[in-house]
């Protein structure tokens, strides 16, 4: 857009008829016709006569006008020579915030995906823990690890008849037990306990395994976009640039 069509553009959205438009402006309407037509350029003064009659600053009239009618005929205007200024500070500001923020993504990026992959926010592992049965109160805790050995020496002491040992172990195995197994992502050491009505389980660990956890591959799947995020960032910047200077 030229400056004629930008001022024939405002004289339209207010409704306004040439010679309504020009009287506002205090200017003549031939002249205001050479203007809208691009047939006169306006000079200094009166560039600022007409943007003091339309009631609108400087940079609002030059916002629409093509930059390269701003450097060429519109150049020996100094309102237009601090309007590219303030222009190109924007710009420029502009340029950093978009390397500042792919930088940040790339930073961003890979710290979640390097959070993912070492499990600092979900576990990578299941730990896998066994437990033979209740362990009643009094009893020791290696009930279940030490009883068929007990019996075994009740029976070799005379204690227990064959039939009574036989009898004893079976009671035991379908009474009291009764093997559970738990997965968790908590790693709570080789051995821990937990209370199981009237008494308390003894867990071992008897198997670790790296598994991916779905916290995890969220982290690794966000991460993967805002890095790539970066790239683009860096992508636009590089055309913005690129699209400013083809234009000087």
């Amino acid at each position: 857009m030229n400056f004629g069509e930008k001022l024939k553009q405002i004289r339209t959205e207010r409704a306004q008829t040439q010679p309504q438009f020009a009287a506002a402006l205090g200017i003549e309407q031939s002249y205001l016709s050479k203007l809208e037509n691009d047939k006169s350029l306006p000079s200094a003064d009166m560039f600022n006569t007409i943007v003091a009659g339309l009631g609108i600053d400087a940079e609002t009239m030059l916002r629409d006008i093509d930059q390269e009618v701003l450097d060429t005929t519109l150049s020996h205007i100094p309102a237009v020579g601090q309007f590219n200024t303030r222009t190109e500070a924007v710009q420029e500001h502009n340029f950093k915030r978009w390397l500042y923020g792919s930088a940040l993504a790339w930073i961003v990026g890979s710290a979640l995906m390097l959070a993912a992959n070492d499990g600092i926010f979900f576990s990578n592992r299941i730990y896998k823990y066994s437990s033979p049965g209740v362990i009643l109160a009094g009893e020791p805790r290696n009930i279940f690890e030490t009883q068929e050995e007990i019996l075994l020496l009740r029976r070799q002491a005379k204690v227990l008849t064959d039939e009574q040992f036989a009898l004893a172990r079976a009671e035991f195995k379908s009474r009291r037990v009764s093997p559970l197994t738990v997965e968790t992502p908590e790693n709570r050491g080789s051995l821990f306990t937990e209370k199981d009505g009237q008494g308390e389980r003894r867990y071992a660990l008897i198997q670790s395994e790296r598994v991916q956890s779905t916290g995890n591959r969220i982290l690794q799947f966000l991460g993967a976009i805002i890095f790539t995020c970066g790239f683009v960032g860096m992508f636009t910047e590089w055309r913005l640039r690129r699209l400013k200077n083809k234009r000087k």
